[in-house]
């Protein structure tokens, strides 16, 4: 399904929150998928629509979604056939391609003081 193209939507920055201003897409974004703004690329966590009561009827009238910053791409890897982010031996790793851990979600996990060994 295309977004219609005079449809805004809205970013939304996870951490810290914020807004990231409103974009124009051509497309309709799925959590996991990547989204480029202001020459940084984003991965997109969640996927909000709002809709208005017009005419009788419900109209989408925004999107809102809410993003990461990329980076965390860098070090991922594939784990049991799925993309993995952050250092997978660690008990408090969350095994996603979106979330880094319970602990420490924004991550580093180099020299990280909660970093516990993954029991097999």
């Amino acid at each position: 399904m295309a977004t219609p193209p005079d449809l805004p939507t809205e970013l939304h920055l996870i951490n810290p929150r914020r807004s990231l201003g409103k974009v124009y897409l051509d497309w309709m974004p799925q959590p996991g998928s990547h989204v480029d703004h202001e020459g940084e690329t984003y991965t997109v966590l969640e996927r909000r629509h709002r809709y208005q009561f017009r005419g009788g009827r419900y109209q989408l009238e925004k999107i809102a979604l809410y993003v990461q910053p990329s980076d965390t791409l860098r070090d991922r890897q594939v784990v049991n056939g799925q993309w993995v982010i952050g250092d997978p031996t660690c008990r408090w790793n969350a095994l996603s391609p979106l979330l880094r851990c319970a602990v420490n979600p924004q991550g580093s996990c180099q020299a990280c003081q909660d970093y516990q060994p993954r029991e097999p």
